[in-house]
C-alpha cells in the first residue's frame, strides 16, 4: 500500500518505520524544516557565547519505555549510548526523599520505600498499605476517581514528596485534577513491571537525534519518502466505499495516517469533511469534535548556567510552592552529554508568564541548590514554554480514537490508550495505527 503520514514527530516517524515494516510504501509530510514535533532539538547559546544544542523541553524515558526503546534500535541508535540508565529517584537536594536501588522489581521498590530519608515509619506503611490496595485491585478504580481521591490514606509527607511530583511528571496533570485509572496504569507498569521498568533513562544526545532524525534517515534506505516544509491543510477523499483512497498534494495514497497535534487535525479535518461524502465526512466531524474538547497543559523548561557546576547526582526533585517555587526538577546537563553547568529546570503543568515563572525557577534553584553552586549565579540560557505541551489527563476523559474513517488513521501521544501524554504513548498509538491496515 501507499502510504502517507502527515507529521514528522516521533509518532509519525514511528508510524512511517511500522510501515515500512509492514511492507508498505511511506511517505511522509512535514511542516516544518525539521523533523521531531514537539520532542526536538533547539539551538542555544551559553552565556559566553558557546554554542550548545538544547531539546525544547527536557523528557525523561523509563525502562517500561519498550516500543520506544524497540523503535530507537531499529533505526539504528542504541538506547545504552543514547540514555543514562539509573534506578528511579525522587531525592530532593537535601538527600531527603525516594530512591530505589538496583534489586528486582518488586524488592526494589519495598526497599526505596522502607529506606525512604526524610519519612516516618507511618509515612512508610501508609504507602505500603495502599500500593498493597492497588495491587490487589488489579491497579483499576472507577474512571471518575482522581489521583487526590486515590490517595486520600497517604500521609502529607508522601504526597507531597512522592504522589505530586510522581503525577505531575507522568501524567503533566495536577494530582487534584488527574486520572486515577491512568496513574495506576503508569504504577503497574513501571514499579510493577518487572526488573529495570521503574528505571529513569535519561538522555545523553538531543531529542532529534535520539530517533526522528535517525527514522528519517532508515527511512530513505527503505525507499521511503520525506517532504520537509510541505504543510498539508487538507485532503480530499479520491475512493470507494470497497476501496478507500486519499489524495494529498496533487498525490493519490491507499491509506493517510495523520500525525500532528490534536489542534492542527481537528482543523485540517473539519475543512476535509466540507468536500468529502456525508458517510466519510460524518466520521471526520465526530473524531474532529472529539479532538477539539481536549485541554491542555503547559511544560516550561528554564536552561541556567554556572561554569564549573556540577551535581552529586544528574536529576534532583525540587521542593515546590505554587507562588514562589514551581519547578519540580532540575537535571545537570553537563552529566547527560551537555556543557558543564548546564541545568534544566522544569516546571510541569506550568501556568503564568514566561518572565514572572522564570524568575520564580531561578530563585528557587539558588535557595534549593545553594550547597552545590558554590555562591555562583545561574544565569539564563534560554526558557522555553510549551504552551500545549500535552493533553490534561483527567478522570473519564474521552480521547480521539485511531481510526477516523476508511483508510484514514491517526496517531499521537492524545489519541486513545492507556498511557498519558508520553513519547511511548505516541510511538504505541503508531503501531496500532499501522496494525489496523492490515485488518481487512
Amino acid at each position: 500500500m501507499k502510504i502517507a503520514i502527515v507529521g514528522a514527530g516521533w509518532a509519525g516517524m514511528a508510524a512511517a518505520v511500522a510501515a515500512t515494516q509492514a511492507g508498505h510504501h511511506a511517505t511522509v509530510f512535514e511542516a516544518a524544516r525539521a523533523v521531531g514535533g514537539r520532542a526536538r532539538a533547539l539551538n542555544g547559546t551559553l552565556p559566553d557565547g558557546t554554542p550548545v544544542v538544547l531539546d525544547n523541553g527536557q523528557h525523561i524515558l523509563i525502562g517500561a519505555y519498550s516500543e520506544s526503546l524497540q523503535y530507537m534500535r531499529t533505526v539504528g541508535v542504541a538506547p545504552e549510548s543514547a540514555l543514562q540508565r539509573l534506578p528511579l529517584t525522587l531525592q530532593f537536594p537535601d538527600g531527603e526523599g525516594l530512591a530505589l536501588p538496583h534489586w528486582p522489581s518488586p524488592l526494589d521498590a519495598l526497599a526505596g520505600i522502607l529506606r525512604a530519608r526524610g519519612w516516618s515509619w507511618a509515612d512508610k506503611w501508609s504507602l505500603l498499605q495502599a500500593a498493597t490496595g492497588w495491587q490487589l485491585k488489579g491497579f483499576a478504580c472507577e474512571h471518575t476517581t482522581s489521583v487526590a481521591d486515590l490517595c486520600r490514606g497517604l500521609t502529607p509527607t508522601v504526597l507531597h514528596t512522592l504522589i505530586d511530583p510522581l503525577c505531575v511528571s507522568a501524567l503533566n496533570t495536577p494530582a487534584d485534577r488527574a486520572s486515577g485509572q491512568v496513574f495506576l496504569t503508569v504504577l503497574r507498569d513501571s514499579l510493577f513491571g518487572g526488573t529495570g521498568s521503574s528505571n529513569l533513562l535519561l538522555p545523553r544526545i538531543d531529542l532529534g537525534a535520539m530517533f526522528p532524525q535517525a527514522a528519517v534517515s532508515w527511512l530513505q534506505a527503505k525507499g521511503g519518502v520525506v517532504h520537509l516544509g510541505q504543510r498539508v491543510d487538507m485532503l480530499q477523499f479520491a475512493g470507494t466505499d470497497a476501496q478507500p483512497a486519499w489524495q494529498i498534494q496533487g498525490q493519490t495514497f491507499d491509506a493517510v495516517v495523520w500525525a500532528t497535534s490534536s489542534s492542527f487535525a481537528a482543523q485540517a479535518l473539519t475543512e476535509s469533511a466540507q468536500v468529502a461524502p456525508e458517510t466519510i465526512a460524518n466520521g471526520m466531524r465526530h473524531w474532529a469534535a472529539t479532538a477539539q474538547a481536549l485541554q491542555f497543559e503547559a511544560i516550561t523548561t528554564v536552561y541556567a548556567h554556572a561554569p564549573g557546576v556540577r551535581l552529586p547526582q544528574p536529576m534532583y526533585a525540587l521542593r515546590t510552592d505554587p507562588l514562589q517555587a514551581p519547578a519540580q526538577f532540575v537535571f545537570d546537563r553537563g552529566q547527560l552529554g551537555g556543557p558543564a553547568g548546564l541545568l534544566a529546570l522544569v516546571v510541569s503543568a506550568s501556568t503564568g508568564e514566561r518572565e514572572a515563572l522564570q524568575a520564580q525557577v531561578l530563585a528557587q534553584a539558588h535557595t534549593q541548590l545553594a550547597p552545590h553552586l558554590g555562591g555562583q549565579t545561574l544565569q539564563v540560557v534560554q526558557t522555553v514554554v510549551e504552551k500545549r505541551a500535552t493533553f490534561a489527563c483527567t478522570p473519564g476523559l474521552q480521547r480521539p480514537t485511531s481510526t477516523i474513517a476508511p483508510g484514514l488513521l491517526a496517531c499521537g501521544d492524545y489519541i486513545d490508550g492507556p498511557y498519558p501524554a508520553t513519547l511511548e504513548g505516541a510511538v504505541r498509538s503508531s503501531t496500532h495505527a499501522i496494525s489496523l491496515l492490515e485488518t481487512p
